[in-house]
This record gives structure tokens, C-alpha cells and sequence, in this order.
């Protein structure tokens, strides 16, 4: 069964409520707590950060000394501590970023948070940006390649992911979504869910 026959096949059983509900929530969370979650994300599992921010909660990544911030992130067992707990500290330049974006473009607003904020690139802000309600971005983590390639969609997962690379591939992510008359942010979360038996953020 191809790709896109599995998709419409979750769209059409209990899953899509899942997803549904889950889209709705994106447009409810809190900008800076998100933003701080994707900064967490890189090189790392969507369950560790998901850990981490729920024990420092909004407050914590706001207000909590960065080496407060870096023991919660080392006693959940996420890589780079050091790296992470500065990011945090540091995006706190940014903590009105909903309204420094507010009027950009998805598009814009991904090359304003890759430019400004460490430990945002390409695929972590479009996940931020997804996660507080844009949905015509495409999150090119390992799972969501790894489909494309079994698909024939890329000929091969990409070594790394620079500008142009991410691009191309986000084209066809999103000629996909388009195809399956869903938004680009849907697609991805029964892609994750195929891959994962899990939808979470």
C-alpha cells in the first residue's frame, strides 16, 4: 500500500480525531514555551523535551537560572546540557516572538527565527512555527525522511540538510499534502504516526 493510501486510510478511522484535536491545541500554546520545546528537539527525542518542559513549565524558561534549566535537562538524559540550558537563556531576547513575527509570512518568520534564535534551524523552526499554528511548513526530521525515501518521493535521506536541500524536499512535501487535499502540517502527523504509533507534537 503506498503512501498515500495509508494516509487516507488513518483519515478515515478514530486517528483523525486524534489529529484534529491535535491541530486545534497548536493554536492555543504558548509561543516562548514552544519555542524553548524545539530549541530541546534537536538531536534529540520529542519525548525528552517534552519531559523537560513539562517540568520546567512556562515559568522555568522564563525564569530559572541556566543551571537550573541545564540539571533538568541532564537529569532527563538530553544530549548537548550545556548547549541547550544557553539557547534557553539566551532566547530570552525573543520572549515577545509572537509579535516580532506576527506579521511575516510562515516562510519569513522561519528565516527570522533561523537568523536570530541558536539552536533553531531549518526544521526546528518550522516545527515551532507548526506548533503555534502554521501549518504550510514541512518538519523534515529523521522519520518523516525516511518515509519519502521508502515512497521513492527523494531518492535518499540527505547527509545534511542546508537551505536548498531543505527546500527542494519541502517542496515535494507539500505537493504531497496538497495531493491529499490536507495542509502540510495534517500530513505530517499521520506520517509521524505511521512511523511511530504516536502522535505527539
Amino acid at each position: 500500500m503506498d503512501l498515500i493510501k495509508k494516509v487516507e486510510n488513518l483519515r478515515k478511522n478514530e486517528i483523525s480525531k486524534i489529529v484534529n484535536k491535535r491541530l486545534k491545541e497548536f493554536k492555543n500554546n504558548d509561543w516562548f514555551s514552544e519555542m524553548c520545546f524545539c530549541i530541546l528537539t534537536a538531536n534529540s527525542k520529542a519525548k525528552t523535551a517534552i519531559n523537560i518542559q513539562k517540568e520546567l513549565g512556562k515559568d522555568g524558561f522564563i525564569k530559572a537560572e541556566e543551571s537550573e534549566i541545564r540539571n533538568c535537562i541532564r537529569r532527563n538524559k538530553h544530549r548537548f546540557h550545556n548547549n541547550k540550558a544557553r539557547y534557553i537563556v539566551e532566547a530570552r531576547k525573543y520572549l515577545d516572538i509572537k509579535n516580532l513575527v506576527k506579521n511575516k509570512t510562515s516562510v519569513e518568520a522561519r528565516e527570522f527565527l533561523v537568523k536570530n534564535v541558536k539552536g533553531l534551524g531549518y526544521k526546528e523552526a518550522s516545527h515551532f512555527l507548526r506548533n503555534v499554528g502554521y501549518f504550510d511548513l514541512a518538519i523534515l526530521d529523521r522519520h518523516i525522511l525516511n518515509l519519502l525515501v521508502e515512497n521513492k518521493i527523494i531518492k535518499e535521506k540527505p547527509k545534511s540538510l542546508n537551505k536548498k536541500i531543505y527546500f527542494e524536499i519541502e517542496e515535494k512535501f507539500n505537493c504531497l499534502a496538497k495531493k491529499l487535499d490536507m495542509s502540510s502540517a495534517e500530513l505530517d502527523l499521520y506520517m509521524w504516526y505511521l512511523k511511530t504509533n504516536e502522535i505527539l507534537k
